[in-house]
């Protein structure tokens, strides 16, 4: 038995992709954004979460003003991630943008605090692990209001890039 190794077979023509629907690509758009604000958020809920503990159960500060300065200090960090990975194709008001991110931000530390305090003082949840799953729950509720505003408000889409 001999077999022909010079013979071409004709190539398996492709299928043809269905063209994808205005609504699907949008649906696309808002789930990698949501990664892209997951990825900023993580790392700034990593920073929050570290300077949290280092302050309070390290350094023993009070816990409200643990709980501040380390959003504080997370907020800080997240507006580079933010402008220039999870936002960067959208228009750039430096100065506005600034401006609205952390007035927005500012809003969302007060939120997050005040629902820290609930859990802290309110419902005396004092313990190590207490306090790390209020704050993880404050941070959570917080995040969905930055979320909507930065996304709506502050890193709006630019309507040349949307077309």
């Amino acid at each position: 038995m001999t077999a022909n190794l010079t013979e071409t077979r004709p190539a398996v023509p492709a299928p043809a992709s269905a063209p994808v629907s205005a609504p699907a690509r949008s649906v696309t758009r808002v789930a990698l954004e949501i990664v892209k604000f997951g990825i900023v958020g993580g790392s700034g809920v990593l920073v929050n979460f570290l300077v949290f503990n280092l302050l309070l159960h390290g350094l023993l500060w009070q816990a409200m003003s643990a709980t501040v300065l380390a959003s504080c200090i997370a907020m800080a960090t997240n507006y580079l991630g933010f402008r220039f990975f999870a936002y960067r194709d959208r228009s750039s008001r430096t100065r506005r943008q600034i401006v609205l991110f952390f007035v927005f931000s500012g809003l969302g530390v007060v939120m997050e605090s005040g629902l820290f305090w609930i859990g802290y003082r309110g419902l005396g949840l004092h313990s190590a692990f207490e306090s790390n799953a209020v704050k993880a729950g404050s941070i959570v509720l917080a995040s969905a209001f930055r979320f909507l505003v930065y996304r709506t408000w502050v890193f709006q889409q630019d309507a040349r890039r949307a077309a």
